[in-house]
């Protein structure tokens, strides 16, 4: 990915907002899963393409998420005993922020990811995931879910499921620019394929999808035959590191979340583009 040079209008509104002269947009919570395989060579993510007409990365390449909905907060989840995996208080540490907000981060995370791949991440037990979502009666409850007729709560329940929490590993957060108009603080989680499952085109949002080597999708942003925002790109380029999905998961059970914001910054050329966190910086300067 090259330099994002960025233009002096947007500098000058970053100016503004820095300076307390102009208001930002207030950001929404938001949950990303980099739904991973195993391919020949390295793990593939799987990609959704945005639609060109959506407001906010139209014609970008995206992993399956989307905004936290108020009922993700449901208490009744772990009341009913529909939650296995780390605790709320577990997940709080890993993603830097307190037990409700962690419960609806996962619960937004495994939500949009049956909403927009058709994947779920829940089983009957501890012990077991769902094998199979196919059917038109699996594709009636992701419908009434993504037009919010039902609850996640309410659906793990008439399913008699659990929420496999375990099965999500966290992996990093990102925070729009003060200057962008729609604002998200975006939770990357990483999770595999559950065994039997399999994907379906299913997003009303997205044009097509495509599981991906991830070291390609970067060869592809490089040689502008993809387009993605730098958090998909740079996310891709820290999982390539990785030979299998296991090392990737494995590799998430130690990291907690430090949220990045990209702010301004000017190159030794004399131009402005955004910053980036070091470590993405070093993997870029390595390649």
């Amino acid at each position: 990915m090259r330099e994002i040079r960025l233009p002096q209008r947007i500098v000058d509104q970053a100016a503004e907002f820095s300076a307390g002269t102009a208001d930002p947009a207030e950001p929404r919570d938001a949950a990303t899963v980099v739904l991973l395989r195993d391919g020949e060579v390295r793990p593939e993510a799987y990609l959704l393409l945005r639609q060109t007409s959506m407001a906010f990365a139209g014609g970008m390449a995206v992993f399956p998420g989307g905004g936290v909905d108020q009922r993700d907060f449901d208490d009744e989840l772990i009341d009913e005993g529909l939650w296995h995996g780390p605790s709320p208080a577990e997940w709080a540490a890993r993603l830097g922020c307190d037990e409700a907000k962690a419960r609806a981060l996962v619960c937004a995370a495994v939500r949009e990811t049956f909403e927009e791949s058709g994947v779920l991440l829940a089983g009957a037990s501890g012990d077991e995931v769902v094998a199979d979502t196919t059917g038109d009666d699996w594709e009636a409850d992701r419908v009434a879910l993504e037009t919010r007729e039902l609850s996640l709560t309410a659906f793990l329940t008439r399913r008699d499921l659990i929420l496999r929490t375990d099965l999500l590993g966290a992996w990093s957060g990102w925070l729009t620019p003060i200057f962008e108009p729609r604002r998200y603080r975006t939770w990357f989680f990483v999770a595999a394929l559950p065994a039997g499952q399999v994907t379906r085109d299913v997003s009303t949002e997205s044009s097509s999808v495509a599981w991906t080597d991830v070291a390609d999708a970067v060869a592809q942003v490089d040689a502008d035959e993809l387009m993605m925002l730098p958090p998909t790109y740079l996310t891709c380029l820290d999982v390539a590191q990785h030979a299998t999905v296991a090392e990737t998961l494995d590799e998430s059970q130690h990291r907690t979340v430090e949220m990045f914001m990209p702010e301004v910054a000017r190159t030794p050329e004399g131009d402005f583009t955004l910053s980036r966190p070091e470590m993405y910086t070093e993997l870029l300067a390595a390649r």
